[in-house]
């Protein structure tokens, strides 16, 4: 027989998580980000590599891609982080402890946009940040609801990273069409 534990140690075996308590849930996660997040800040850093060469859209059309299948893997096994105040605290502090948090993906993303902007191929008129964000978002966004209305109820990987990548408008209209 399973022991449950209380509450208030933040390990209540809740049904939803299949006997996982959710300590062990968020302990799963980490270590689930720890291994896929490298991989993703990887693709994400090598972005800096293509500054300056093809076409800014075609560069991004991996990298969102990437962060929908990044995203898809991950989300799932986040939810259970914030079943509780005090665990969702805690979550908070290990990403902040190991550095795992959003700013890791959004500047290697904005350094290459503020590149690709210095070499004159996005607008001035951009921001580089908030458009790493928005893109990232955007993936994000596919993810969630792919977890939770299923594949087919949203257009395909692929056709959502176009879509996100070519409402960015970060080149001249038509740019990006083939």
């Amino acid at each position: 027989m399973m022991k449950s534990s209380t509450a208030a140690d933040g390990g209540a075996a809740y049904p939803h998580l299949r006997g996982t308590t959710p300590q062990q849930a968020v302990d799963t996660f980490l270590a689930l980000l720890q291994d896929r997040l490298p991989g993703w800040l990887r693709t994400l850093h090598d972005l800096m590599h293509h500054a300056g060469r093809g076409r800014v859209g075609d560069n991004l059309l991996p990298v969102a891609k990437a962060g929908i299948a990044y995203y898809a893997e991950v989300q799932a096994a986040a939810m259970p982080a914030f079943v509780s105040p005090s665990l969702t605290v805690r979550f908070r502090q290990a990403m902040r402890d190991s550095e795992l948090g959003p700013q890791a993906e959004i500047e290697p993303l904005a350094a290459y946009l503020a590149a690709e902007q210095g070499l004159g191929r996005i607008g001035q008129g951009v921001n580089p940040e908030a458009t790493a964000r928005l893109l990232l978002a955007g993936c994000f966004r596919h993810a969630y609801y792919e977890t939770f209305t299923g594949v087919d109820s949203e257009p395909s990987r692929d056709e959502s990273a176009g879509d996100i990548v070519r409402e960015l408008r970060l080149e001249a209209r038509g740019a990006l069409e083939s």
